[in-house]
């Protein structure tokens, strides 16, 4: 995609200011280059569809926490799994246990929550543990 698409795509995040550190911490990983090579190919369209379906996801997770519906309800851990299904299907084959570990970092890295926490208060945490529930069962 040209600048201008990456514009239109992500607004104000820029994925390239992480790349160097995506790669030196899993860079040699089965996931990492699995996503390298499916993304390479992406169109500006597929990449709006990605985040329109990412969206989507959040949201149904943003109602179940407005309905006071907990993370380890059956609800959660199907939205959780929705998101599972997502990654798998646009990045990476994503196993539980590594979705398990994905939530968590969700939570750990200061960047992740406040990214995801722009759709919702508290949403990184409630899919972190939707995410850790799903994980078990």
């Amino acid at each position: 995609m040209t600048n201008e698409e990456m514009l239109e795509v992500f607004g104000d995040f820029d994925p390239a200011q992480y790349e160097d550190e995506a790669t030196e911490r899993w860079g040699e990983t089965v996931a990492y280059k699995q996503s390298a090579q499916r993304t390479a190919r992406f169109t500006k369209q597929d990449w709006e569809q990605i985040g329109q379906e990412a969206d989507a996801i959040n949201q149904r997770f943003l109602d179940l926490m407005a309905a006071d519906t907990p993370a380890e309800s059956e609800a959660a851990m199907e939205v959780a799994e929705e998101h599972r299904a997502h990654l798998t299907k646009w990045f990476y084959d994503c196993p539980k246990a590594s979705h398990a570990g994905l939530g968590q970092m969700y939570i750990a890295d200061e960047r992740f929550q406040e990214n995801i926490d722009k759709a919702g208060a508290g949403l990184a945490g409630y899919m972190a543990a939707a995410i850790g529930a799903n994980s078990q069962r």
